[in-house]
């Protein structure tokens, strides 16, 4: 399995989703393509029409805002992040400061392993309506998200594979 959802361990009413992905690039290359907040464009399944609203090019800092339009199941919704944690070339964290979530944590983290790199991803999620909300929606459409996301990474860093996450 390439994502993994679960009921968070340690907060209540909280998710997270996991995935992990190497790829065989350094992990300078592999962190540069993340830097590019418009890469973004390309990893997100076209069904949500998702478009980067800050004008390029997006300097990327600790601190760094950022805006999105997307359509979630025909609304269209705004979506402004945050990179809360900047520490190239091994990790970054988004967090939603506008958006659909009640919570949205989002971190990267890079690591060489193997001649390539690890690519990790945990996000740590809430959502309104809770248990049902989550489960009926938010975790069928996450998962296809994600694992679109996996299938586009691998297409720009050919040879890379999906591992079970950690």
């Amino acid at each position: 399995m390439t994502v993994e959802i679960t009921r968070h361990p340690q907060r209540r009413g909280v998710y997270q989703l996991r995935t992990e992905l190497w790829v065989p690039q350094s992990i300078e290359t592999v962190f540069e393509f993340f830097a590019d907040a418009y890469n973004l464009e390309d990893i997100t399944p076209p069904w949500l029409h998702f478009h980067v609203l800050t004008p390029r090019p997006v300097a990327m800092f600790a601190g760094r805002l950022i805006d999105y339009r997307l359509r979630l199941r025909g609304l269209p919704l705004r979506w402004q992040s945050e990179i809360s944690v900047w520490e190239p070339p091994v990790r970054f964290v988004d967090r939603q400061v506008r958006g659909p979530y009640t919570l949205w944590h989002h971190e990267h983290t890079f690591e060489p392993h193997d001649g390539g790199t690890l690519v990790r991803d945990c996000v740590d999620y809430a959502v309104p309506g809770g248990a049902l909300v989550n489960t009926l929606f938010v975790q069928p459409d996450l998962r296809r998200i994600f694992e679109y996301r996996t299938l586009r990474l691998r297409g720009f860093f050919p040879g890379g594979r999906a591992l079970a996450p950690v």
